[in-house]
């Protein structure tokens, strides 16, 4: 502001989101105490208009009883006395019977009892809320000033992290450390997962069945695309990985395809007698190609599994009984 050389640097990114999950966590307990609060009020508030309800039905009940015992009680022979007491018998029931409707309205309109355990949920929907697209970077920032007197930030540079000590409202302080990120890494990063299958197939296997592998495995880039076989050699030559030579391939590993075509079946055939563990195959990662030792195919088991056509391909013990022997 001043026209003077910054005294430190960082990233803002893993920063805010750092302040952000701090934020919701001191937040969540004060939400949750609120929300109790406000469901014991609530609570309280209509169990109060219930009980009202039922007193005053009570209070209609009695001089409902106390004008049928004055009519009961009147001479018969004084008629205007007993209709004067017979009108205001009739009222006190008509009384009695709207009494008996509020007490059902209020209480068909009881809802029941919120269980405490519902409410650990909110961290959740804090985060949704804050996330949301309809609240706006004010509402946010207005949030952040509520709660929050200052923040001091500083860098401690041997450990590489970002010291940040906020101090809230309430005289409270909490520290953060968030690691600084090295120059040039950045989010949208391979993950490992992927650079390590990528490794162990580079010198085997070509881009395209690394990136076909990749994909079967569910692994994504850094940006979350699919992968190709450019995408494969691009992220190669940064790691330095050594790319894939078909001039290497002595004949020793074949794919799946090469002993198809070596032996003259299809790749479905080849695979059969791989699943009856009949041909030894491997697997540099799982759902990566299958590596056929061409030695293992001049076997006779591999042979006479291949040239079965009519029945399964599966291997006959020598000491086995046959279930219906030839009579």
């Amino acid at each position: 502001m001043l026209g003077q050389p910054r005294c430190l640097t960082f990233g803002g990114s893993r920063v805010e989101a750092a302040l952000v999950r701090e934020l919701l966590r001191a937040v969540e307990p004060v939400a949750i105490e609120a929300a109790l609060e406000a469901e014991r009020m609530r609570m309280e508030s209509q169990n109060e208009r219930r009980r009202a309800v039922e007193l005053e039905l009570q209070q209609a009940r009695y001089e409902a009883s106390l004008a049928e015992r004055r009519y009961a009680a009147c001479d018969p022979d004084n008629r205007l006395i007993a209709a004067q007491l017979e009108k205001g018998w009739e009222t006190a029931l008509r009384r009695v019977e709207r009494c008996r409707a509020r007490l059902e309205e209020v209480t068909r309109a009881l809802d029941p009892v919120a269980d405490a355990l519902d409410f650990s949920g909110l961290a959740a929907d804090l985060d949704a809320a804050w996330n949301s697209p309809n609240v706006t970077m004010r509402a946010r920032q207005q949030l952040l000033r509520a709660l929050v007197a200052d923040i001091i930030a500083d860098v401690d540079e041997a450990a590489r992290e970002v010291l940040l000590t906020i101090h809230w409202r309430g005289g409270q302080h909490s520290q953060l450390r968030v690691r600084k990120p090295k120059s040039g890494e950045h989010g949208c990063r391979t993950p490992d997962e992927a650079l390590a299958v990528m490794r162990s197939m580079a010198a085997r296997w070509s881009d395209e069945h690394i990136a076909a592998s990749l994909n079967r495995m569910g692994m994504r880039t850094g940006q979350g695309k699919t992968w190709t076989a450019h995408r494969v050699s691009s992220l190669r030559r940064v790691h330095g990985i050594r790319a894939y030579r078909s001039a290497e391939k002595d004949g020793e590993w074949l794919t799946m395809r090469d002993a198809a075509k070596l032996l003259g079946v299809t790749s479905h055939a080849i695979r059969r007698v791989i699943k009856a563990g009949i041909l030894p195959a491997t697997q540099v990662v799982p759902d990566a190609p299958y590596q056929i030792r061409s030695s293992d195919l001049r076997t006779q088991a591999v042979t006479s599994a291949v040239a079965r056509k009519d029945r399964p391909c599966r291997a006959i013990a020598e000491d086995q009984i046959p279930m219906f022997p030839d009579t």
